[in-house]
């Protein structure tokens, strides 16, 4: 189990580190990765890129890992402190993302409502997706901070009555 989660913690690392400038084309640059970051929070979700929330939602987020979403997620002061720093240093400061959406949740912002609003609601309940925030069951290069709408693909196992919302 534990060669399972340091492999795959690895992979997620090393796949992050040499494609991070996938943003390259958007329209605000992407940061160099903090490995910090990269360690402690890919373990459990993709690393969201921090511009995609303003710096007063990453600072409550990092001042409230007891309690993360429903998971103690706490860390020690020295990581929080790095990857807080980091955070805030390079959260989102242009228009679409200039205030905290609701419980500081991505998903919840109008930008994401905006852009995600042509996709049928009961597609985030289905297995093969689980939820807005699983980015990576269409944005197959989500994990690097790609959110480009070329690599979006129909999520494998979802049902097929939802095809209508895909362009192939």
């Amino acid at each position: 189990m534990h060669f399972f989660f340091t492999r795959r913690c690895a992979l997620a690392l090393a796949s992050t580190l040499l494609s991070w400038g996938a943003w390259a084309d958007s329209r605000v640059p992407m940061p160099a990765p903090l490995p910090k970051f990269q360690q402690e929070c890919v373990s459990c979700h993709i690393a969201y890129p921090p511009g995609m929330l303003p710096a007063a939602s990453w600072k409550h987020l990092m001042g409230s890992l007891g309690q993360h979403y429903g998971t103690d997620a706490s860390l020690d002061e020295a990581s929080v402190r790095e990857i807080s720093t980091w955070l805030q240093a390079n959260a989102g400061t242009y228009k679409r993302v200039s205030a905290p959406p609701p419980q500081d949740r991505i998903t919840q912002s109008d930008w994401f409502i905006r852009k995600h609003r042509e996709v049928d609601p009961a597609i985030w309940k289905q297995s093969a997706v689980k939820s807005a925030a699983n980015c990576i069951a269409c944005h197959t290069r989500a994990d690097t901070g790609s959110f480009r709408e070329s690599e979006i693909t129909f999520p494998k196992g979802l049902d097929a009555r939802f095809r209508r919302h895909w362009e192939d």
